[in-house]
C-alpha cells in the first residue's frame, strides 16, 4: 500500500531538479543601461572575444530594441559572428539587418560582410561550390547597388578569384570527362569556361583541352580553329606548344600557315 505513494515522492523529487536546473542555467535577465552593455560588447571585441561580444550586442537591442545604439549593434553582433567563425549565424544577422534597414549608411558593409562570410568557406575545387557561388552573387550586389563604396574595390577583386574559381571547378570536371574518354560531356565544360569565365586565367588551358578534344573526336579543322585562337590571344602560353602540336600532328607550320594567319585564318581575339 505505500509503494505507490513512495513513487509518487520520487516524481515530485524528479521534477523539482529538473526545475531547478532549468532556472540555473537561464541567464537572468538584468535591467542595464544600453551604454553599459554596448561598451561592454565593444570592449569584448575589441579583446578579440568575439564569441563573447556577439551576444551582448544582441542584448543592446532586446533591452533597447528603439534607441540608437539596437541598429549598429545589430551589425556589431554579426561582425562578431563572422570573427567568431559563425558564419551561418552571421549571414542570417546580415539578412536581417539588410531587411529592417535598407536605407542605412552601413548597408553597403552589411552585403561586403555577407560576402565575406561566403568567401572564408570556399573549399577546393574537388567539392561543391555553392558557398562560391553565393559568394560571387554577394560582392556582385556590392559593385551593382555601391558603385562608390570604399568595399567596392575589394569586391571587384575577390568577384575575379570566385570567377577564378569556379572556371576551375569547370575545369576539373573537363578534364575528368576527357581522361574517361567522354570528350563530347568534356567540351561542353571547356566551351562554358571560354564563354562564361572568359577573363580567368583559365581559359589558355581550356582552349587546349578543347583542342585535345576535338583532335579525340576526329574534328581537325575545329581543332585547328581552336588551336589557332590560343596561339592569337596567347601566343607565348605554354598551352599554345602543346595544341600547336595536336592540331598539327608533327607537320611543320611551313607547310599550313597562310598569308592571313595561321591556317589561313584571319582570326581576332575570341
Amino acid at each position: 500500500m505505500q509503494m505507490p505513494r513512495f513513487r509518487n515522492l520520487l516524481a515530485a523529487l524528479a521534477l523539482a531538479a529538473i526545475a531547478g536546473c532549468s532556472s540555473a542555467d537561464e541567464t537572468p535577465y538584468v535591467d542595464r543601461p544600453v551604454e553599459q552593455i554596448y561598451n561592454e560588447a565593444y570592449d569584448a571585441a575589441l579583446k578579440g572575444e568575439f564569441k563573447k561580444a556577439a551576444p551582448l550586442f544582441d542584448e543592446v537591442e532586446r533591452q533597447h530594441p528603439y534607441s540608437v545604439w539596437a541598429t549598429q549593434a545589430q551589425l556589431m553582433a554579426a561582425y562578431a559572428l563572422y570573427q567568431a567563425n559563425k558564419y551561418t549565424e552571421a549571414v542570417n544577422s546580415l539578412d536581417r539587418f539588410i531587411q529592417l534597414n535598407p536605407s542605412n549608411p552601413n548597408v553597403d558593409y552589411a552585403y561586403y560582410l555577407k560576402g565575406l562570410c561566403y568567401y572564408e568557406q570556399i573549399v577546393d575545387v574537388g567539392r561543391d561550390q555553392k558557398l562560391t557561388k553565393d559568394a560571387l552573387e554577394s560582392f556582385e550586389e556590392v559593385t551593382k547597388r555601391f558603385p562608390g563604396s570604399k568595399y567596392t574595390r575589394d569586391a571587384k577583386l575577390k568577384i575575379d578569384l570566385t570567377r577564378n574559381h569556379l572556371a576551375g571547378k569547370e575545369m576539373a570536371i573537363g578534364r575528368w570527362y576527357l581522361q574517361s574518354g567522354q570528350p563530347l560531356a568534356a567540351i561542353n565544360r571547356f566551351q562554358r569556361v571560354i564563354e562564361q569565365y572568359d577573363t580567368t586565367d583559365q581559359v589558355p588551358e581550356a582552349l587546349l583541352r578543347l583542342t585535345e578534344a576535338y583532335v579525340a573526336l576526329g574534328l581537325k579543322e575545329e581543332a585547328r580553329r581552336t588551336a589557332a585562337v590560343l596561339g592569337f590571344n596567347y601566343p607565348g602560353s605554354e598551352w599554345y606548344e602543346d595544341a600547336y602540336a595536336l592540331a598539327t600532328a608533327g607537320q611543320a607550320r611551313a607547310e599550313i600557315e597562310g598569308d592571313d594567319g595561321w591556317f589561313g585564318w584571319g582570326l581576332g581575339p575570341f
